[in-house]
């Protein structure tokens, strides 16, 4: 589940907070100082280009167009636009007011005031020598105008130009000096913001980490106990962030794998002490009794070659029993333990018992719960064919059916009463079974073991009929 209001997301989100919102600041307030001294520095440099343009070409166009109207009075609408100077005044006026408004430096308005009212006078004397210039015999007057007003004003608005130029070129120097200040404050700002950074991530990364390591470190360290075996083993946490919440879970856990360790122990222990009942079952004192006098009968025969058999299948029939401790045996073991139960029993009941055994090979290597079929084999010679007038058969088979694997025990016997058959019945849908006949012992012996290896989907099934016999089958997964 989803836990957006987390201490440690929070704690991670502070963090880089504390890393990124000074960086930011610092590096908005840059950009906005940079921004602003370009800008700056763009309106200086645009408006000296603007006016350099002035500089040179206004006097240079403005003395050459006065004196061609001086000099030609007559034809000078035809030499030279008569417009002309008073369009250059007028372009020049409106240019020099502009960057008077803009202007913020009271030396450089001061300046730029001076040249718009030389150009109001420049205009004047224009308009003077225009006006004479038509009035024949106002040459050398006009000449003398030329040389002492117009000339000496577009020298004096040039002069002027360039002291404007001048004290823009100032206002660039304290730009380029008030620039390299405010980058120096920055870069202190910079290295002080970076220092404090430093300083507050590293303690709040101190703080995350002790409170993220100790509690992995102690979970480490309970882990450990838990994997020697020790169950109650417990992980402390006083917090209440996830690394409590995992610590809990890992309590929690601890606590279910100590009760499933109980559990399988206790399920160990049942299935030996099963086991055990089987075994001491198996080495019946009677059947061991029975089968040494049959052994000490053939001897006194004279059956040699009987006796040699019969010593070998219970030497086999022991062997395969025990299986060297092992409680899960392959189904060709099995089906050997049973033959040499089989074939013992054959020798003392040779008048009444006949069996037969066929299994198919595709799962003689499956494994399966020792001593499954012999107590089920045992059941029907001692409940089924025992009890028969007559020669009984006993066949025991198995094949495999999809992913399982279906076993059956077989006897044409004198069958079970229908009382004790629903009893069987209910023993393998769990209830328990006294079995006075003989029947349920073995059975639920058989039923318990294979459940506890394999679960409780695979068991047994019983089916019987007063005076025709019982098939027993046993049923197991593929999968062991």
């Amino acid at each position: 589940m989803k836990n957006n209001g987390s201490k440690l997301q929070k704690s991670l989100y502070r963090l880089v907070a504390i890393c990124l919102v000074p960086l930011m600041c610092i590096v908005i307030f840059m950009i906005i100082t940079i921004l602003s001294f370009t800008h700056s520095y763009d309106l200086i440099v645009d408006d000296i280009i603007k006016v350099n343009a002035y500089n040179i070409e206004f006097k240079n166009d403005m003395d050459y167009t006065m004196y061609t109207i001086a000099v030609n009075s007559e034809r000078a609408e035809e030499l030279v636009d008569i417009d002309k100077p008073y369009n250059m005044i007028k372009k020049a006026r409106n240019d020099f007011r502009e960057l008077f408004s803009k202007a913020n430096e009271d030396n450089s308005k001061n300046q730029l005031d001076r040249i718009i009212r030389s150009l109001d006078t420049l205009e004047d004397r224009v308009t003077e020598i225009v006006k004479d210039s038509k009035v024949i015999g106002s040459y050398d007057k006009n000449m003398e105008r030329l040389d002492t007003n117009i000339r000496i004003i577009t020298g004096l608005i040039q002069e002027q130009i360039q002291q404007y130029i001048y004290y823009q070129t100032i206002n660039l120097d304290i730009l380029r000096v008030s620039i390299k200040q405010n980058v120096t404050t920055s870069i202190v700002l910079f290295v002080i913001a970076s220092i404090g950074i430093i300083l507050l991530a590293g303690m709040s990364s101190w703080k995350i980490m002790k409170g993220i390591v100790e509690p992995v470190n102690e979970l480490c360290d309970m882990a450990k106990s838990l994997g020697t075996g020790d169950f109650a083993a417990r992980e402390w946490n006083d917090t209440t962030d996830e690394l409590a919440i995992l610590g809990q879970s890992f309590n929690d856990m601890a606590g279910q794998i100590g009760d499933l360790v109980e559990d399988v122990k206790g399920e160990q222990e049942k299935l030996r002490s099963i086991e055990l009942q089987l075994l001491q079952e198996q080495i019946n004192p009677h059947f061991l009794y029975n089968t040494l006098d049959t052994i000490t009968w053939l001897s006194e025969m004279g059956e040699n070659e009987q006796v040699i058999n019969m010593v070998t299948a219970l030497s086999n029939f022991f062997r395969t029993g025990l299986s060297n401790g092992q409680p899960i045996v392959t189904i060709r073991d099995e089906i050997k333990h049973v033959n040499g139960y089989l074939q013992i029993q054959q020798f003392r009941y040779q008048d009444i018992l006949e069996y037969e055994v066929a299994v198919g090979e595709e799962i003689l290597d499956y494994k399966i719960p020792k001593l499954t079929l012999q107590p089920l084999v045992e059941n029907a010679l001692y409940h089924g064919i025992k009890l028969k007038r007559g020669k009984g058969k006993i066949t025991v088979t198995g094949e495999m059916s999809g992913d399982t694997i279906l076993l059956s025990v077989k006897d044409d016997g004198i069958g079970i009463e229908p009382e004790t058959l629903i009893k069987l019945h209910k023993m393998l849908d769990g209830e328990s079974f006294a079995g006075e006949d003989g029947h349920g012992f073995g059975l639920n012996n058989v039923l318990q073991r294979i459940q506890l290896t394999y679960g409780n989907s695979f068991g047994m099934e019983i089916t019987s009929e007063i005076g025709v016999g019982t098939e027993i089958k046993v049923i197991i997964p593929t999968a062991s």
